[in-house]
């Protein structure tokens, strides 16, 4: 019965959390720092996620490294996500053959 009760209270805040903002914001918002402080929300949800994972997914920090290395460098340049991604893996792919 409890884990009921623990699934209908995630159930409301997850709702609230998502409800309360369009119900009580109706304007647009007009305050520079807070429209970019929104903006950039979601980018740092992504990186706080996926960041620790980088390095404890993987046997080789090494190659945790190399492949956060060349994503940073391709990101920098301005190159396609779908190719960042794809050099990143590659890179992580190879050096993960070479023993430490």
């Amino acid at each position: 019965m409890n884990i009921y009760i623990y699934i209908l209270v995630m159930a409301v805040v997850t709702y609230l959390i998502r409800a309360l903002p369009l119900t009580l914001i109706r304007g647009k918002i007009k305050n520079r720092f807070f429209r970019s402080f929104l903006y950039y929300v979601p980018y740092a949800c992504l990186m706080a996620m996926t960041f620790p994972a980088v390095f404890y997914g993987n046997y080789s920090p090494w190659a945790a490294l190399a492949g956060v290395a060349v994503a940073l460098v391709l990101a920098i340049r301005g190159k396609n996500l779908l190719i960042v991604a794809g050099a990143a893996s590659v890179t992580v792919f190879l050096f993960s053959f070479i023993p430490v």
